[in-house]
């Protein structure tokens, strides 16, 4: 399929996507203690959409059962908002995308749970950072792959893995559209990008092997070899100059 560029008008509707995403973000971590059960986490997505009058992207998408996704510890994406309780130390990726007149914002952070471990601490801000330096590499005029270069050199210098198996990908009057944006690859590979092309850069980091496995449930990844994982996301779009981020808290 073709990349589609997004005009202004689309752009706008993209903007207050975001801004729904960023503001419930917010408020899912302040809700996040010890004790917390996730589930409330996936009642506030409900409650503050509706006031906001956005649509949860991920409910119902290929049969999600939830609003959000909300992983812990050794689980990459795609956790289900359940019945267990947050525990001290914990470290939690919450994902939320947010549908408003037709077009998606998307975005996920990784936060600690009270005290976390040194390598967790380390784990979640390299995983930003990662983010940031991908986001910094979207401009007009260069290839795709300069993002994918420029988050795994920024994870893999700092001696963690990037998750091979799930990958950024374009956005808009979709959750997924093309292109593909991988976390991984040499920076001389992939499409031009182009002015008007919204993208969802999102670095999966593991603190060992890249490799994951799938639960059960149909949904929830996690390291195949029990590492712990952060997540972050940012819908961006790019422009003349730097991207903008449409989905910033």
């Amino acid at each position: 399929m073709p990349i589609e560029l997004k005009g202004p008008e689309e752009i706008a509707l993209m903007r207050q996507a975001g801004r729904a995403v960023a503001e419930v973000l917010d408020m899912m971590l302040q809700e996040l203690r010890p004790g917390l059960v996730l589930k409330k986490l996936d009642d506030i997505v409900r409650r503050e959409f509706a006031k906001r009058k956005v649509v949860p992207t991920f409910l119902g998408y290929q049969g999600y059962p939830a609003r959000a996704c909300v992983s812990l510890n050794d689980e990459v994406v795609h956790g289900i908002p359940d019945r267990r309780v947050l525990q001290e130390g914990d470290i939690v990726s919450i994902d939320l995308g947010a549908t408003y007149k037709g077009f998606v914002g998307d975005a996920a952070i990784t936060v600690g749970v009270g005290t976390i471990s040194p390598v967790a601490e380390r784990l979640v801000r390299v995983t930003e950072e990662a983010l940031w330096q991908g986001i910094k590499a979207a401009k007009a005029g260069g290839r795709l792959g300069q993002i994918s270069a420029a988050i795994q050199a920024q994870v893999e210098g700092n001696g963690f893995s990037v998750v091979r198996e799930y990958v950024g990908h374009g956005v808009g009057r979709s959750m997924h559209e093309e292109p593909q944006v991988p976390n991984f690859g040499p920076p001389d590979r992939g499409p031009l990008l182009q002015k008007g092309m919204t993208l969802a850069l999102e670095p999966m980091v593991t603190t060992g092997n890249w490799r994951t496995k799938k639960d059960s449930d149909g949904w929830t990844v996690r390291t195949a070899d029990g590492s712990l994982a952060a997540h972050f996301e940012h819908t961006i779009v790019i422009t003349e100059g730097e991207a903008e981020v449409l989905t910033l808290r």
